[in-house]
């Protein structure tokens, strides 16, 4: 068998080792990895290799970015920032038709920017959300929809974990990366925004007008927000004007989001404990899947499938924008079926220097792959935020909340096209800061 044939076998392997013997991705990926370098070369070099990727993952100072940044979030997840801030929202927009789904986003939105998950996101919006447009007479469409795609914005949204392992992975600026997935993610927002608008202008019955409040009582609100900008604000300019790096950012929005909540009478003992413990166990998992994906990818790479795949490719007679699509339509069907954080750390070392050889801009493309997989958090048979809303909304059917996720649908797609016809909108932030 050819080294290349053998590569394809072991992303075959890999795939029934994690959906027919539901092993751990992280696992999965070490032990497929394993195998497959032991077979190509020999046991003590498999052994050898083991024991030097452990080593380069573990000791790696860029890794300490993640479980700050995960610590942070988990702060404010159980000092309920996610619930003051959703008030706020509702206050300000409940009042519109549509309002309180709108709302929801724009929180989902918040929260993800200071979480960076979109499965926390869904399981706390949809605690705080569903409630009230249940409430308020909203149809189980648009409220669960709403929910588990406005979690969705915590992948896109800085900070982002996937961008930071993507930005680890290919050895790209972390500060370059949640610049370009700014515009990108404020776009999509809107989108979302636009979709509920429309959807209630159409359809009335979806999102029926809630009571209207008071100047008095939506700058009284207005607190509950101000967190949330405040550790963006710190993050994100502290990056920018180069008095942190990214784990220094993490460490100084954990820091300042543990004020806010002490100061605020939010944090007690035991919440901060559960934050700790929440933080470590998340941390653990994703430092599995980095292992497991670099022994994986040495063994992609002794393979020689990355390149070859490549060189394939950019033979081809085939335009760019033809080949990108195909790529956009392949992260479109694996989002579908399998988390999106395995599936790029998987993909990237095959695709990238594919998009490298087309000539595409590695932010881009970062930006563009981490769009396309947010879908998979809400399109079967996977779509893992709609089974955590259908859950959290248990008088709703898994179907309803999917086709209450249909509605967005056209809001990922043109997201998708604006960002593959006009690059600019990645690119030109990163490029005016840096």
């Amino acid at each position: 068998m050819s080294l290349f044939a053998l590569g394809i076998v072991g992303i075959i392997v890999l795939l029934v080792v994690i959906f027919a013997l539901r092993v751990p991705v992280g696992f999965a990926m070490a032990i497929v990895g394993f195998i497959g370098f032991w077979n190509v070369v020999n046991l003590p070099a498999a052994m050898g290799m083991i024991g030097a990727e452990s080593w380069k993952v573990f000791s790696s100072y860029g890794l300490t970015v993640i479980p700050l940044f995960v610590l942070m979030g988990q702060i404010c997840f159980h000092s309920g920032v996610n619930e003051r801030l959703y008030k706020a929202a509702h206050v300000w927009m409940g009042g519109v038709r549509g309002g309180l789904a709108i709302a929801t986003i724009l929180a989902c939105a918040g929260f993800a920017a200071i979480c960076g998950s979109n499965t926390a996101t869904a399981a706390t919006m949809s605690s705080v959300a569903l409630p009230q447009m249940k409430k308020y007479g909203y149809s189980p469409l648009l409220s669960t929809g709403s929910v588990a795609v406005g979690a969705t914005l915590g992948v896109v949204i800085p900070p982002s974990v996937v961008l930071i392992l993507i930005g680890l992975q290919t050895g790209q600026s972390i500060a370059s990366l949640f610049w370009a997935g700014l515009v990108p993610g404020a776009l999509l927002t809107g989108l979302f925004l636009i979709t509920v608008l429309v959807s209630c202008f159409v359809r009335p019955e979806l999102g029926p007008a809630g009571g209207k409040t008071s100047w008095r009582e939506k700058m009284a609100a207005l607190p509950g927000a101000i967190e949330m900008l405040l550790l963006f604000a710190l993050v994100m300019l502290g990056l920018l004007l180069g008095f942190f790096t990214p784990s220094e950012a993490g460490a100084a929005g954990s820091a300042l989001a543990l004020l806010i909540s002490v100061l605020g009478g939010h944090m007690s003992w035991r919440k901060f404990v559960c934050a700790v413990d929440d933080s470590l166990r998340i941390s653990c998992m994703i430092m599995m899947i980095i292992f497991g994906a670099v022994v994986f990818g040495r063994f992609l790479t002794i393979t020689r499938l990355p390149y070859q795949v490549a060189e394939q490719v950019s033979q081809a007679d085939l335009s760019p924008i033809i080949i990108i699509s195909l790529i956009c339509i392949i992260y479109a069907i694996g989002g579908a079926i399998m988390d999106a954080l395995a599936l790029l750390i998987i993909t990237i070392p095959i695709f990238f220097p594919v998009a490298q050889q087309l000539g595409y801009d590695p932010l881009w493309f970062a930006v563009l792959i981490t769009v396309v997989t947010t879908m998979g958090a809400v399109t079967p048979p996977v779509g893992v935020n709609t089974f955590i809303v259908s859950s959290m909304a248990k008088d709703v059917p898994l179907g309803q909340v999917f086709r209450g996720v249909s509605l967005f649908l056209p809001s990922f797609f043109l997201c998708l096209f604006l960002l593959i016809v006009w690059p600019q909108l990645v690119l030109w932030l990163p490029n005016w800061l840096h």
